[in-house]
C-alpha cells in the first residue's frame, strides 16, 4: 500500500522505516511540528515521581538542567515506546502503562502516596486528557509545566496532494486527536478529496478517529489497543485482505 505517515519528526521517519520494511511505499508528511519551550531548570523539590504521556515530554527533559536529578525519580510512562525512551535517558525505575493517560491513574494511585510529594507531569501545551484533574481528584498534588508545544502545518505538500487527488494514496496513519483534526482541516482546505472513501484512515484510538468528524463518510480503522505495534498490525492485516 501507499501510505502517509503524519506524526511529528523524528518519530515520523522511524515509523515510515518500519512500514517500508514491511513493503509499503511511504510518504512522510508531519502535520504537527514540536517546539520545545524554555522553562528553565525544572524544580524537583518535593517531587515523588515523574509522569510522561508522550516521548516529547522526555525529549524536553533531556534538554533540561534537571535531567541528572530526575533520573533518580520513578517514571510513569504512558506506553512501551515512552518507557524505552526513559530507559535510554538513564531513568532507573519505570512503570509502564498500556498506552493511554487514563490507564496511568490507577497505576499511580496504587504505587504513590498522596502525602508523599508532588507528581511532575512532563506535559505539552495541548493535552488529550485531563490527567492532572483526575489525579488531583484522588488527592495528589500535580505539577504540570508546559515543556513543549505542537504547531500545525499550514498546508499539505504538493506530493501528498497529488497522491490524494490521483487516487494513489491507499491509507494514512493518525496517531493523535490533534493530528487527526489537522488532517481533516488540511484535506478540506486543499480540496484534495475527490473520493475520500477510497483512503483508509488508520487511527491509534477511538479518540483519534473522533477527530475526523469533519470529513464525513470515510473509512476509519481503529487499532485494537492504543499502541503503535497494534496499529502496524492493523495495517498488515488490511494489506493481507
Amino acid at each position: 500500500m501507499r501510505l502517509a505517515v503524519t506524526r511529528p519528526m523524528p518519530d515520523a521517519e522511524r515509523q515510515a522505516e518500519a512500514l517500508r520494511e514491511r513493503g509499503h511505499d511511504v510518504l512522510v508528511e508531519p502535520l504537527l511540528r514540536v517546539e520545545f519551550l524554555d522553562s528553565g531548570a525544572l524544580s524537583l523539590e518535593g517531587v515523588q515521581a515523574l509522569v510522561a504521556t508522550s516521548r516529547n515530554g522526555l525529549r524536553a527533559l533531556a534538554r533540561n538542567d534537571a535531567l541528572t536529578r530526575a533520573k533518580a525519580l520513578p517514571l510513569f510512562a504512558v506506553g512501551s515506546a515512552t518507557a524505552a525512551m526513559g530507559q535510554a535517558l538513564g531513568i532507573g525505575t519505570i512503570i509502564e502503562g498500556d498506552g493511554t493517560a487514563a490507564a496511568l491513574v490507577p497505576l499511580i494511585s496504587e504505587r504513590c502516596d498522596v502525602n508523599g510529594g508532588a507528581l511532575l507531569h512532563l506535559a505539552g501545551e495541548r493535552l488529550a486528557a485531563d490527567l492532572k484533574g483526575d489525579l488531583e481528584g484522588l488527592g495528589f498534588a500535580v505539577m504540570q509545566p508546559h515543556l513543549y508545544r505542537t504547531v500545525e502545518a499550514r498546508s499539505l505538500s504538493g506530493d501528498l496532494q497529488k497522491a490524494i487527488t490521483s487516487g494513489a494514496l491507499d491509507g494514512v496513519l493518525l496517531m493523535s486527536p490533534a493530528t487527526a483534526r489537522a488532517w481533516a482541516r488540511l484535506v478540506l482546505d486543499s480540496n484534495s478529496y475527490r473520493d475520500g472513501t477510497a483512503i483508509r484512515h488508520f487511527c491509534l484510538s477511538q479518540a483519534v478517529a473522533d477527530g475526523l468528524g469533519e470529513l464525513g463518510e470515510v473509512e476509519i480503522l481503529v487499532a485494537e489497543t492504543p499502541q503503535e505495534d497494534r496499529l502496524l498490525a492493523l495495517v498488515a492485516h488490511k494489506t493481507a485482505h
